[in-house]
C-alpha cells in the first residue's frame, strides 16, 4: 500500500460556502437544547447574563468564548477548511501559526447522527497536510477518514463522512494526521473540536437546556514570533489555552448546572483537571455516553482523549480550574502545576438539580465471543528518538494487524518503557477490561484513547462493526506517533476480502 496521491485541484474560495453552513458566533454561553442557540428560551438567557456578569465584576481576565460553530442542516454539513500560516491571537500572544480557516481555535463542526458531513480542505502550507476526524465511527475509506491521503500545496481534497444513525453522542474533534509531521501540524494549530448532538438528551427534562461550555485544551510553545513546531520537547515549558485563551473567566451561578466538553486537542501533553470544591459528574467519554455516571475529583485526560461532565456553581466567589502536577514517568516529563480558567459562582443562585446516574445503556463485550487475541508492545530506544510497536516502526505499505467485519477481539497493550503513552485505535471504539489486573466497571468503559502506565497493561475488546478497510492505531502523544509508534490495521470482510485499501 502506497499513501494516496492527491490529483491536482484548483484551491477555491471558501467564503460563500461558510455562509451556508449556519455559522454561529462562539460568543459565550451556549444552552444545550439539540438544536441551534436560536432556541434558547428568555429565561434560560437573563441566566447565562446573570452568571456572566457576575464572571465580568468579579474576576480580572476575558469571559470564555465558545468556538464558533458550523451546523448541519438538513442532514448536511457543508464546510470548508483552509490551511494556511497566519499571524493570529494565540492566547495573550499574537504569533505565527498553522491556522484552520485563519484562527488557532478553529470553528466547532456540529451535527446530528445519520447526517452527512460534506468538507473540502485546501492547504496552503508547504507540507502535505490532510484530516482525521478522531473518534468517528466512519469509514476509513476514501474520500471518509482516509488517513493515508497527502494533500499537497495548493491543491484541494473533498472529504465525505456519511455518520451513521446510530453513532454515539458526545466531544470527538478533528487534526491533521499526516505522515511523520502530525506533532508539528497539531501544535501549530491545525485540531478543533466536533459535537455530535444528542447527549442531553440522555439528560432528565429538568437539565436539557442548561448551558454548555466547549472546554478544548491546547497548549503552545514560543519561537520568536511564532508558535514552536520543531523540534518540540514535550518537557519545555509551554502555554496552556482554553479555547485559544489563557485563563478565561468562566461565570456560574450558586448552583446552577452547567455541561462541560473537556478536550484535549493538542499534540502531546497531559492533563489532570481538578476544580476545587466541586467534583465533575463524568456522563460520556471520549464521545460515548456512559451507562452509569460517576464523580470524579481529578480527570487525567491523556492526549487526545476527552470527558462530557456536569459541573454545578458553588458559593459565591472565585475558583480556578487547574491542571496538577502530573509525572509521565522516569523516562517521561514532570508536568507542572497550571491554571487554565477562573470560575466565577456569582449572580441569582438557583435550586440545585438532582443529578443523573444512569444515562444510555452501551455495548457489554464481557461476555461476548472472542475470536482472536492480539498484543502491542510499546517499546522506544534509551536516546528517546525511536518508538515501536512490536518492536517495528510505522510503515504505510505494511499491515500490522488484521481483523474480520463482526468479530470481537480481545488486545493487550504493554507499556514496555518507563513513560506513559496514550493508545488510540482509528474506526472502532473499544471497551476496556482491565488496566493492570485491576478489572474496569462496564458501565463507564468505552474509549477510543487511553493513558497504559509505566511498565503496564491495559486489556481491551474491540467489535469490529460497520466499516472494512485500511486504518491505524498508534500513542497518541504525536510526537511518538511521528517518530515511529503507529502500525496500520486491515478490518476485512469475513471472506478475507477488503477491496481498496
Amino acid at each position: 500500500m502506497t499513501r494516496s496521491r492527491i490529483r491536482a485541484t484548483l484551491a477555491w474560495p471558501v467564503a460563500g460556502l461558510l455562509l451556508t453552513t449556519g455559522w454561529l458566533a462562539g460568543c459565550g454561553d451556549r444552552t444545550a437544547t439539540g438544536d441551534s442557540a436560536a432556541t434558547r428560551s428568555p429565561a434560560a438567557d437573563a441566566g447565562h447574563r446573570d452568571a456572566a456578569d457576575a464572571g465580568r465584576r468579579d474576576a480580572d481576565g476575558h469571559r470564555l468564548q465558545d468556538p464558533p460553530e458550523l451546523v448541519s442542516r438538513d442532514g448536511v454539513l457543508k464546510a470548508a477548511i483552509v490551511v494556511e500560516r497566519r499571524k493570529v491571537r494565540v492566547g495573550d500572544h499574537r504569533l505565527y501559526a498553522t491556522t484552520y480557516n485563519g484562527a488557532y481555535m478553529p470553528p466547532t463542526l456540529r451535527v446530528r447522527p445519520g447526517d452527512r458531513i460534506d468538507l473540502t480542505m485546501t492547504n496552503r502550507i508547504a507540507d502535505d497536510t490532510n484530516l482525521h476526524t478522531h473518534g468517528l465511527h466512519v469509514s476509513p475509506r476514501s474520500p471518509s477518514d482516509d488517513v493515508f491521503v497527502a494533500i499537497r500545496y495548493n491543491q484541494s481534497y473533498h472529504y465525505v463522512y456519511q455518520v451513521p444513525v446510530n453513532h454515539p453522542t458526545g466531544t470527538f474533534w478533528y487534526h491533521s494526521h499526516a505522515d511523520m509531521v502530525s506533532a508539528p501540524q497539531v501544535a501549530g494549530g491545525e485540531s478543533g473540536v466536533i459535537v455530535v448532538e444528542g447527549l442531553q438528551r440522555h439528560l432528565p427534562p429538568a437539565l436539557r437546556g442548561i448551558t454548555e461550555h466547549t472546554i478544548a485544551l491546547k497548549d503552545f510553545q514560543i519561537e520568536g514570533d511564532a508558535i514552536k513546531t520543531h523540534p518540540l520537547s514535550i518537557g519545555a515549558p509551554t502555554n496552556r489555552t482554553v479555547n485559544g485563551q489563557q485563563n478565561p473567566v468562566i461565570g456560574i451561578r450558586p448552583g446552577e448546572t452547567q455541561l462541560w466538553r473537556l478536550a484535549n486537542i493538542g499534540a502531546n501533553i497531559y492533563y489532570k483537571l481538578h476544580l476545587p470544591g466541586s467534583r465533575f459528574r463524568v456522563i460520556a467519554q471520549d464521545g460515548i455516553p456512559v451507562r452509569r455516571a460517576y464523580d470524579a475529583d481529578t480527570l487525567l485526560i491523556a492526549a487526545g482523549a476527552r470527558f462530557d461532565v456536569l459541573v454545578q456553581g458553588g458559593r459565591p466567589g472565585t475558583t480556578r480550574l487547574e491542571t496538577l502536577a502530573y509525572d509521565t514517568g522516569p523516562a517521561g516529563n514532570k508536568l507542572p502545576r497550571a491554571d487554565l480558567a477562573t470560575v466565577v459562582s456569582g449572580g441569582t443562585p438557583v435550586r440545585r438539580a438532582t443529578l443523573p446516574t444512569a444515562v444510555a445503556a452501551h455495548e457489554d463485550l464481557s461476555h461476548a465471543r472472542i475470536t482472536a487475541r492480539k498484543t502491542v508492545v510499546f517499546t522506544e530506544n534509551k536516546a528517546g528518538t525511536q518508538f515501536f510497536i512490536n518492536d517495528r516502526k510505522y510503515d504505510p505499505g505494511r499491515t500490522d494487524f488484521t481483523g474480520t467485519l463482526g468479530t470481537v477481539e480481545e488486545w493487550t497493550i504493554r507499556n514496555d518503557t518507563d513513560e506513559t503513552h496514550s493508545f488510540h485505535i482509528h474506526t472502532n471504539d473499544f471497551q476496556l477490561m482491565s488496566t493492570d489486573g485491576k478489572p474496569h466497571d462496564p458501565a463507564h468503559a468505552w474509549y477510543d484513547t487511553i493513558d497504559v502506565p509505566v511498565r503496564g497493561r491495559a486489556v481491551i475488546r474491540v467489535h469490529y462493526a460497520d466499516f472494512t478497510g485500511k486504518t491505524v492505531l498508534h500513542c497518541h502523544i504525536l510526537n511518538h506517533e511521528d517518530m515511529g509508534m503507529m502500525a496500520v490495521l486491515d478490518i476485512v470482510a469475513p471472506d478475507g476480502d477488503s477491496p481498496g485499501k
